[in-house]
């Protein structure tokens, strides 16, 4: 591993290769504040793209590797192994990519959703607690400063006791069957055998799920989902809805879909309480709208000296600049080394209520699509998530 007592850890990455956003969102982020060096990874299937791409990353020739088994055993034996490994490969890779670096003594950050299943996502849980290191999973919109700053009010009481919980991702980016036009995304994304039939909710139903339990504290008592397929011919489901019944019999909307037409990346989350209500949209992240029993609106602004210390130490740069997607991805990247560097140096870790969502998280969202799943299949009957009633690290 990186060096003790050394700001810079080293990182790995499996996936994210050509034509891969999420690869190179991994790796601006990590690189944003100088935390993380990628010195190592497997960068897709193809021996040669990858090894191409690992140049222009600058990662050395003998730490850029046939596959992953080989990476893991390779880094395990390195004095200087890195620190962390990025899984970004699609979904039915996860677990045992993810499981053998565990394995190996090396923390992970697991694309979501997790695994494919509860039960594999309990076992990576248990892996890295058996090993000692970190697994987490970038739901980086929990990273949003403004979020942060919503999270803190709500269990500050500000908005009184939890009312209603409205939460929409409702993205048009495959309002059209992009699958048979030689789109690399949306062909895996489409495969039920690679994304499973109720894709949808696990790509950007899980984002929703774990922004409300995010950002209210409360967990999924039980839900009813209906699941479509909007654009004809299409082998999953892309547009679901679901209704959930949270801690405290409190109410709550999740909407997510991948063919509503028209929007762009549609993340967006409104809690309302008995003494005020917020809302916060991914496409205007440095903004958080508060309003009072009697409907004064009050914009609440990234920057502002006025914010908690959760939101003020996620923030860059001053009043009036907002900061965005990059910003926010870094932000996890920035909680994740503080953790990293505390349990290789035998140091304490800085105690946060509000920090980077783990593998107790990954696991929530597996076991929300599943329930969503056998909820539908029930004629949307009410269902109970597994674990419903313990309490999951947020």
């Amino acid at each position: 591993m990186s060096a003790p007592h050394t700001r810079q850890l080293l990182a790995g990455m499996v996936g994210g290769g050509s034509g891969a956003d999420i690869g190179k969102t991994h790796r601006h982020a990590m690189r944003l504040d100088g935390q993380f060096d990628l010195r190592a990874g497997v960068f897709g299937r193809d021996p040669r793209e990858s090894a191409v791409l690992a140049g222009q990353l600058g990662v050395p020739e003998d730490r850029t590797y046939r596959d992953y088994r080989h990476m893991a055993e390779a880094e395990a034996d390195r004095e200087d192994a890195v620190d962390v490994v990025v899984v970004a490969t699609p979904n039915d890779s996860h677990f045992e990519i993810a499981r053998t670096f565990l394995e190996a003594g090396i923390s992970v950050v697991c694309e979501k959703p997790l695994t494919r299943d509860s039960a594999t996502a309990a076992e990576l849980v248990q892996v890295a607690a058996a090993n000692g290191v970190v697994l987490a999973v970038p739901h980086c919109y929990s990273a949003y400063a403004m979020v942060r700053q919503a999270a803190r009010m709500v269990r500050d009481g500000r908005l009184g006791n939890i009312t209603f919980v409205d939460v929409e991702h409702a993205s048009g980016w495959a309002a059209s069957p992009l699958e048979h036009l030689g789109h690399k995304q949306a062909a895996w994304r489409t495969d039920p055998d690679i994304a499973g039939f109720p894709s949808v909710v696990g790509d950007l139903g899980t984002h929703a799920f774990h922004l409300l339990r995010y950002i209210t504290g409360l967990e999924a008592e039980r839900l009813s989902g209906r699941l479509h397929t909007l654009v004809p011919g299409r082998r999953v489901f892309d547009h679901a809805t679901v209704e959930l019944q949270l801690t405290g019999e409190v109410p709550a909307r999740i909407w997510a879909s991948m063919a509503a037409t028209g929007h762009n990346h549609g993340l967006r989350i409104r809690v309302f309480g008995d003494q005020g209500s917020l809302e916060w949209e991914h496409e205007d992240p440095h903004h958080l709208r508060v309003q009072d029993l009697d409907g004064t609106t009050t914009i609440l602004t990234e920057g502002l000296r006025t914010l908690s210390e959760d939101a003020s130490r996620l923030t860059r740069v001053g009043l009036g600049h907002p900061e965005g997607f990059l910003e926010a991805f870094a932000n996890f990247y920035r909680d994740l080394a503080e953790e990293l560097r505390a349990r290789r140096d035998g140091t304490l870790p800085a105690t946060r209520e509000l920090s980077f969502p783990t593998g107790e998280d990954g696991l929530a969202g597996v076991r929300f699509v599943e329930a969503v799943a056998a909820s539908h299949h029930n004629d949307a009957a009410w269902a109970v998530p597994a674990g419903a009633t313990e309490k999951a690290r947020v």
